[in-house]
């Protein structure tokens, strides 16, 4: 008989940032049918509170100031409260309040301003949180369709617009059979282990390796099959082809939200799945993960793929969707060093500190994009950005910290989260993919410095639009670019204490 959870069991103080966040999603959604079209601002700024509110209570999580809940484990132990849980938050609202102030004023010149549009952003921020404190399987499925199915809608926000529609035909379809994939793996670990509690399943998953139990095969196919779900949300080659069709197509404020959201939300739940739940999945005694060599290996080709793509770009927006490839690529090496024993905690650091650097300089680099595209959704090719120098300083400069970010230059966010990648995979002895890495990093920098060398030393026309909202947007990502890279103990002072949980 189904047993009514408790208060205790539930423990809602502990789940509070992503609680808040959904249930005032909920109430603007009620609240906005009140909101004249005219006054759409007051929906932006609603939406905005909201999630600085989370923000300030994941902080205060982090810091140990406030301690939410009575303990770590909420919702009948589907959902764990800890500092990854905290950490993802953090990253997860920063994009959500930088595609709030990003997309308002883009909204307003392009008459497409409907609440509805700061709601979903809101559910959306809510899946990527939930990701990263799933405890369960069940979890991680229900988070990444919160995450998801908000995205598609979003994608065709332009409507009419036939490229937006398109974009989001394409992602939802693909996206479908993605998630298709991700339960039908779910089914297969349950079927082997009995369980979908994430801890438990590293238990189970032990005794069926020491058993040597011909359900092990099955732990392998549904590895296998979580890992397509997965690999499609973060734009992982092969699961890739979406990506460059729906960035160009999808409004730009969505493409600056979506191309860091869905990668902290997928890489949240591959960190809880594969280095905690599977990290016991080895085929031989003392090796690492099974799984191991298959993540890297798809990391170098990610790596690659996007790198040597990107180069032949001639659209910023298109040039941007190979270069998130290509940084997928560089965080599935940490996601594969979870599978060496004794290096879970160190990967999932290194995920985590790789991910707030890459919100600040992704979302900057978007929004600077918006702030040159037109109406009509063009003027985002790489020749719009020739002269931008001399036509509004601040704004290329900007773009020059966004693009050393993007290649790994010292004093960037982007440095500081390469170097601790590359640590964590010479440590768990995944050299050629930290050589494939630097080698590709030197290659990316062939294409992000061509956008500096346009916009400084060729000339050109036009100009580019910087309302309040947006100038705000791209100046803190700038400043928050900058001092990450200048004082990188904030990063890692933030993510040392995080430890995956093992054992039932």
């Amino acid at each position: 008989m189904f047993e009514v959870p408790s208060l205790g069991d539930l423990n809602v103080g502990a789940t509070l940032p992503v609680t808040l966040l959904a249930l005032g999603a909920c109430v603007l959604l009620v609240v906005d049918l009140f909101i004249p079209r005219e006054r759409k601002a007051i929906t932006a700024w609603l939406a905005a509170i909201g999630l600085g509110v989370s923000l300030v209570l994941s902080l205060l999580s982090l810091s140990g100031t406030v301690q939410l809940g009575s303990g770590e484990l909420a919702f009948s132990d589907m959902y764990r409260a800890d500092r990854l849980t905290d950490t993802i938050n953090v990253a997860a609202l920063i994009a959500a309040l930088l595609g709030v102030m990003v997309a308002y004023d883009y909204l307003e010149r392009t008459r497409l301003q409907r609440g509805e549009y700061y709601v979903l952003l809101m559910f959306s921020a809510a899946g990527a949180m939930l990701m990263g404190a799933a405890n369960d399987l069940v979890i991680v499925f229900i988070a990444l369709e919160l995450l998801s199915i908000p995205l598609y809608i979003l994608s065709g926000f332009r409507r009419p617009q036939e490229a937006s529609e398109e974009s989001a035909m394409k992602y939802f379809l693909l996206g479908a059979f993605a998630s298709g994939f991700l339960i039908y793996g779910i089914a297969l670990i349950y079927g082997a282990t009995g369980t979908t509690n994430l801890p438990e399943v590293w238990d189970a998953v032990a005794d069926v390796v020491a058993a040597n139990s011909a359900a092990k095969f099955l732990v392998m196919i549904g590895a296998g099959l979580v890992l397509v779900g997965l690999g499609f949300k973060v734009a992982a080659v092969p699961f890739h082809m979406w990506t460059p069709d729906v960035y160009q197509g999808a409004p730009t404020p969505v493409v600056a939200y979506m191309s860091v959201a869905a990668k902290v939300g997928g890489f949240a739940a591959l960190v809880r799945v594969f280095g905690m739940g599977l990290s016991t999945f080895v085929l031989e005694s003392g090796a690492p993960a099974a799984w191991q060599d298959t993540i890297w290996l798809i990391a170098v080709l990610t790596m690659l793929l996007g790198n040597v793509v990107a180069i032949v770009q001639s659209d910023l927006k298109r040039l941007l969707a190979y270069s998130t490839i290509a940084h997928a690529g560089y965080i599935l090496i940490a996601v594969a060093a979870a599978g060496t024993a004794g290096l879970e905690n160190t990967a999932a650091q290194a995920v985590v500190i790789y991910l707030i650097a890459y919100a600040f300089t992704n979302a900057g680099a978007f929004a600077v994009i918006t702030a040159m595209e037109k109406d009509d959704a063009s003027n985002t090719s790489l020749d719009a950005l020739r002269g931008l120098a001399s036509r509004c300083p601040w704004l290329a400069a900007a773009m020059v910290v966004f693009m050393l970010s993007l290649t790994g230059i010292p004093l960037t966010a982007g440095f500081v989260g390469k170097w601790f990648v590359f640590k964590v995979a010479l440590q768990a002895d995944l050299v050629a993919a930290a050589v494939v890495g630097v080698l590709t990093s030197a290659v990316s920098a062939y294409y992000y410095l061509r956008v500096v060398w346009m916009m400084y030393f060729e000339e050109g026309d036009g100009d580019a639009a910087t309302p309040p909202a947006l100038a705000w947007a791209i100046g803190v990502a700038a400043v928050g670019t900058l001092v990450l890279g200048a004082l990188p103990y904030l990063l890692s002072d933030m993510a040392r204490e995080i430890t995956l949980a093992f054992g039932g």
